[in-house]
């Protein structure tokens, strides 16, 4: 029962790869370098052996190496190859590649391994910017694109989860260097993707900063209360796919009257601020377009 099977459209693959699902077609026929199933009505599907090959040759052919060379490469020669131009190049196209199919097997041992190996050669801020956002970002369109189901999603993003947890814990036990703001980082009502949220108390807690992290789906009477304890308050709401689109302008005006006063500040983040209505002043409210940018002003 541990034996997962999964299987893939060359639609998916294309999803999962990167590479146009006409170029894999030609890379099949001319250079046969994969060897696809057929349903009964002659479908082409795949395998996760055959998704592997697929992302250690998109690897190598990022790295220069021609179809054609590494069509006539013994099997067993192509890992090794990506193994030794990760070594000696940059392991970052390779890891995502990996979390990605620990992500499909649902192969926990293989995300530790990558992580770790990964940590031998990069800070875990280097790994969240260079490797978990752009993974993020994939999964996301992976979603999107019915590549991967909310099981794969809710898997992965666990993994990641746990390790902004212990890395958050390691400099929560430091007393906060600055005082002239708190920071309260919260994800409006039914919003879930708690990820960057998380990452941003860690990098604000790096800062010397003290925060108050609420986490997800939090209302607004629970903002209000903290009115009663705290001043000099930056209230950081991070807004992936809620409120929806018709109701972001609703919720900022809600919050501007609700919880925003002269020692108070609202920062917005996520995809959902795009729809904010820019021709309308938004006082003591501040939007960011990436993670970056907001840490930058902190």
């Amino acid at each position: 029962m541990n034996n997962i099977k999964n299987t893939f459209s060359i639609k998916d693959l294309e999803n999962l790869s990167g590479i146009k699902a006409h170029t894999i077609r030609i890379w099949e026929k001319r250079y046969n370098v994969l060897e696809p199933m057929r349903t009964d009505t002659n479908i082409r599907y795949y395998d996760l052996s055959c998704l592997q090959k697929l992302l250690n040759i998109t690897l190598l052919h990022e790295y220069g190496y021609k179809i054609s060379k590494i069509s006539k490469m013994p099997v067993e020669k192509i890992p090794l190859l990506v193994r030794e131009i990760v070594s000696s190049k940059s392991a970052k196209n390779h890891a995502i590649s990996a979390f990605k199919m620990a992500m499909m097997n649902f192969d926990q041992t293989l995300f530790f391994k990558t992580y770790n190996d990964l940590l031998s050669e990069k800070t875990f801020k280097e790994i969240f910017f260079d490797v978990v956002v752009p993974l993020m970002n994939e999964i996301g369109f992976l979603w999107q694109t019915d590549t991967i189901t909310p099981a794969h999603e809710h898997f992965i993003s666990y993994l990641i989860k746990q390790k902004l947890l212990i890395n958050t814990e390691k400099i929560q036990v430091l007393e906060p260097t600055k005082h002239d703001k708190l920071f309260v980082l919260y994800l409006p009502m039914n919003e879930i993707h708690e990820l960057g949220l998380m990452y941003l108390n860690y990098e604000i807690i790096s800062s010397g900063y003290k925060t108050i992290y609420l986490g997800e789906s939090v209302p607004t009477e629970s903002l209000k209360d903290l009115k009663k304890y705290f001043t000099d308050i930056v209230y950081v709401c991070y807004m992936t796919v809620e409120p929806e689109k018709a109701d972001v302008n609703n919720y900022v005006k809600q919050l501007q009257n609700d919880i925003l006063d002269d020692t108070s500040e609202l920062w917005l983040i996520g995809r959902m601020t795009e729809y904010l209505d820019q021709k309308n002043p938004l006082g003591k409210v501040k939007t960011f377009s990436s993670i970056e940018q907001l840490v930058d002003n902190v």
